[in-house]
């Protein structure tokens, strides 16, 4: 099988800590858990340090050298991020506190500002959660429907049953890019010029694929693009909103308070500029800032080369999850139509017992619905066992899964 890949992977796990320690004694962590929350860098941590130890004060209005250097600090992070998905301007960059946040954003500012009665929103069967069910609240709420894409039996999107679906009536398509449980890529870029030609616009949910291949947000064409900054090595608690200038520009505030207005009067008030409309209050700056660390970190490596380093290494875990009998991954079953990721179903073992007894080996992975509950009843599943990989993984990580379902089936198959 093939085992080689372009990053020094040893040099990279040597900037992780958290990474070399042992479950139990004798028994190391293999970490494969990242479509969760990724692990965090020394240069991600340190920064947040630096910041808290040097500069800790508030952004933009403080007329003093700290509140200076950490507005500096805070906005320069912006700058980064929106260079690191091609932005067309740092100001179409909104931090939020996470994908969720992001798309509640949309859905309270632009949605209920544009769309009527009997509008549609365009969705699919394999959605996050948070890019179903802020959509179900709307629609509760205000008249419109939501209206969803069915996957297919080989977990891809029904592209077929999507052009049928595609008319007039659809105000706004709302997809992920990367499923976070059968690891299916999107065509992102041919959804959204099929979107716009019934004068649509489309969102998308970007939370596991910016932090694992090169993303542009102009050449994918689309209008809002959302993800969260702690599965790409950043802090918890910070997200991003992307969105178009000139339909951020257009609509109005999700909350009100400090910093997001110029002028108030008790006879009203006059909004802020871009992005600051949308950031009220004393926002997250050490998590921005690590924000910005952890994206200089990705950018150096390279997203080109951890890209392929994922493919390599799914591939290889692809094959040996095939020699387990009995075992079953959802999704493609080829690496390059795929992120990172592997979930599976084995026998009639529970996926909390697989998890249970992986963990006891020592490695780490993720046992549930994986906040898709209505992909898992599209294949008749509860639940289902996800590992997930990162620049930092191993194919020594990947035989120790191997050696840890094989364990799995000692232990609970009668």
């Amino acid at each position: 099988m093939h085992t080689e890949t372009l990053l020094d992977v040893a040099t990279i796990r040597a900037d992780f800590p958290i990474l070399h320690q042992d479950v139990r004694p004798g028994v190391p962590l293999a970490y494969l858990d990242n479509a969760a929350t990724s692990q965090k860098p020394l240069a991600v941590i340190d920064a947040m340090s630096d910041y808290y130890l040097r500069y800790n004060a508030n952004v933009h209005r403080g007329i003093h050298k700290l509140s200076e250097e950490a507005t500096v600090a805070y906005e320069g992070a912006r700058k980064r991020i929106a260079r690191f998905i091609n932005a067309a301007s740092w100001r179409e960059i909104i931090y939020t506190r996470n994908t969720t946040e992001s798309i509640n954003l949309v859905a309270w500012s632009w949605a209920r500002t544009n769309l009527k009665p009997g509008d549609v929103i365009l969705s699919t069967e394999m959605e996050h959660h948070s890019n179903t069910v802020p959509w179900q609240m709307l629609a509760g709420q205000t008249g419109i429907e939501v209206h969803y894409v069915p996957v297919t039996d080989a977990g891809v999107l029904d592209m077929t049953a999507f052009d049928e679906m595609l008319d007039e009536r659809v105000k706004l398509v709302t997809i992920m890019h990367t499923s976070n449980v059968l690891g299916a890529i999107q065509p992102v870029r041919q959804i959204a010029d099929a979107a716009h030609s019934v004068g649509a616009l489309i969102l998308v949910d970007g939370a596991q694929s910016v932090p694992h291949m090169p993303v542009d947000v102009q050449a994918l064409d689309c209008d809002f693009f959302v993800f969260s900054a702690h599965k790409m090595l950043g802090p918890t608690g910070i997200g991003i909103l992307y969105g178009r200038q000139e339909i951020l520009d257009a609509m109005p505030p999700f909350m009100g308070g400090g910093d997001m207005i110029k002028r108030v009067e008790l006879s009203g008030s006059q909004w802020n500029d871009l992005p600051h409309k949308f950031e009220a209050g004393t926002p997250s700056i050490a998590e921005a800032i690590g924000f910005g660390a952890a994206v200089d970190y990705l950018t150096k490596i390279g997203m080109e080369h951890i890209h392929s380093h994922e493919v390599a290494v799914t591939a290889y875990a692809l094959d040996r999850l095939a020699e387990v009998a009995g075992l079953r991954v959802l999704g493609p079953l080829k690496a390059s139509e795929r992120g990172g990721l592997v979930s599976m179903v084995m026998e009639d073992i529970h996926p909390h017992d697989i998890a249970e007894v992986l963990n006891h080996e020592g490695i780490a992975v993720r046992a549930g619905h994986h906040c898709a509950m209505p992909l898992h009843h599209r294949y008749n599943l509860t639940a289902s066992t996800r590992a997930s990989f990162y620049l930092y993984n191993t194919f020594e990580e990947i035989d120790r899964l191997i050696e840890g379902l094989y364990k799995v089936k000692e232990v609970l198959v009668l």
